[in-house]
């Protein structure tokens, strides 16, 4: 029975030098290796990917997973044939660039190749080739724009903090003191509107 991500990260934050998330995370990557999976180095992932050919997916080092993603590499229509083809089963291989992520709860379905340096959108359905540097979203996805476009904006963004790491009491004052000053902002701006 697979451990809640509520449990994993109550776990991490209450004794972060254990490292419970990285554990379970590279336990699974070797689970999916021992299946034939070809994953590169430094790689996280964060969902059990649901796949029942792991021999067909390949992805580069530095790839992120969030939850709730599948890589599926099988179609299950193929059934449809079995009326006169009663063995038909239809596959497909992922395979995923280096530096690459895919968000939360994403589809990859057969056949589907990801360049490097891509992002893929929460709730994406991804089927084709994608250059490397897209930026890939929707249903069905197409590129919407650049990879490195997106994280430009992320960097300039003020709500973009530096928080990754820290102490969950540390982390979280930091976070609610940066929207404290933004509302008292926005506060002010609304006040400036009205006497305009």
């Amino acid at each position: 029975m697979p451990i809640s991500s509520k449990i994993i990260l109550w776990f991490d934050r209450r004794f972060p030098h254990f490292g419970l998330r990285q554990i379970l995370d590279h336990a699974l990557i070797r689970k999916l290796r021992a299946q034939g999976a070809h994953i590169g180095q430094h790689c996280r992932i964060y969902s059990p990917l649901t796949s029942t050919e792991p021999y067909l997916i390949t992805m580069g080092d530095w790839v992120g997973i969030a939850g709730g993603v599948k890589l599926l590499t099988h179609d299950a229509v193929a059934r449809k044939l079995r009326a006169h083809r009663p063995l038909a089963q239809s596959f497909g291989r992922i395979t995923i660039g280096d530096d690459c992520f895919i968000g939360e709860n994403a589809v990859l379905l057969p056949g589907t190749t990801l360049g490097s340096h891509c992002i893929v959108a929460a709730g994406a359905i991804v089927r084709g080739t994608f250059p490397a540097n897209s930026l890939v979203a929707g249903n069905p996805a197409k590129v919407i724009g650049r990879a490195s476009l997106l994280l430009k904006l992320f960097d300039k963004r003020a709500s973009t903090l530096d928080t990754f790491g820290l102490p969950e009491k540390a982390r979280r004052a930091k976070i609610l003191a940066h929207f404290r000053n933004e509302d008292a902002m926005h506060s002010k701006l609304t006040v400036i509107k009205h006497k305009i």
